[in-house]
């Protein structure tokens, strides 16, 4: 049975990973919504407006004492403690974690995109591992796991370019923005540079998509009971990564989200034949110039 702690909160978090989830195995399902738990409420406190600083360090101060044998009293953090032990997942990848988290407080741009790697190995990249470690992956899918936590943090950075906004935050390279004449990412400088801004999103795309094929050759490493959910919630990125090409002004009109019938049908399919490969658009991959421009 899961906590209606950890249930509500991933429930009111993510659609996409909550109904993809649901098909885990119990005692997996039990561990993902643990962690989903933990990786939520801290990222909660640097994303609300105003953001809540002083509830990220109590937060964090809670988190470190009882991961040396000091129970918080709060159910989130001890049951994490708990997983972590369980599942020997490497604190220095928590602690990265949560230095990006408190990023979040303070940072607001990134100059190249080797810069916006180097923030999404904490925010990204070590859930992909965190996750690996709870489906007892072998360490041969570790480098992929990363990749898979890096591209749908890279849509979500897309999808939700206009709530950063309000936060004052562009997590995209600011090299990459002045070449296609863009000094911010709001309606009114898009719309005054519609050519400018839909090339710059769509590039953007573009460089999530070739993310994303290195991290489905890791597939091969997941179990198919749980590569089901896995490829459920991957191909519902992949739907909103073609919602936002088609159109990109669309994230100005409303945050990109699938139906719960569109994730339950993906999941039907993909519980036919979990390994079927996901046909990628073929849009002009700019990498080369991206990196050049960076």
């Amino acid at each position: 049975m899961i906590n209606k702690t950890f249930y509500s909160i991933f429930q009111q978090g993510s659609r996409t990973y909550f109904y993809s989830s649901l098909f885990f195995p119990t005692h997996v399902k039990q561990d993902v919504f643990q962690f989903y738990g933990f990786v939520r409420k801290a990222d909660n406190f640097v994303d609300s407006i105003p953001q809540d600083h002083h509830g990220f360090q109590k937060f964090k101060t809670n988190y470190y004492q009882a991961r040396e044998g000091h129970p918080s009293g709060d159910i989130v953090i001890d049951s994490f403690v708990q997983l972590a032990d369980k599942k020997d997942i490497d604190d220095a990848w928590v602690d990265a974690f949560l230095s990006a988290m408190e990023q979040d407080l303070t940072k607001r741009t990134y100059k190249t995109i080797h810069d916006t790697i180097a923030y999404m190995y904490g925010s990204a990249e070590v859930i992909g591992l965190m996750m690996a470690k709870i489906m007892s992956l072998p360490k041969e899918s570790y480098s992929f796991s990363r990749y898979l936590g890096r591209a749908m943090q890279y849509i979500n950075f897309v999808r939700d370019i206009a709530e950063d906004e309000k936060l004052g935050r562009i997590y995209f390279p600011g090299q990459e923005m002045r070449h296609q004449g863009l000094s911010t990412l709001s309606y009114e400088e898009a719309r005054d540079n519609p050519m400018g801004f839909t090339s710059f999103i769509r590039q953007q795309i573009d460089r999530y998509y070739r993310w994303q094929e290195i991290a489905e050759k890791g597939y091969k490493y997941i179990p198919k009971r749980y590569l089901i959910s896995v490829k459920t919630a991957a191909d519902m990125y992949q739907w909103t990564a073609e919602q936002i090409y088609k159109n990109p002004f669309i994230i100005y009109e409303w945050k990109v989200k699938p139906l719960v019938t569109t994730i339950l049908t993906t999941m039907v399919k993909n519980i036919i034949d979990p390994k079927k490969a996901k046909n990628y658009p073929q849009y002009p991959y700019q990498e080369k110039q991206l990196y050049k421009t960076a």
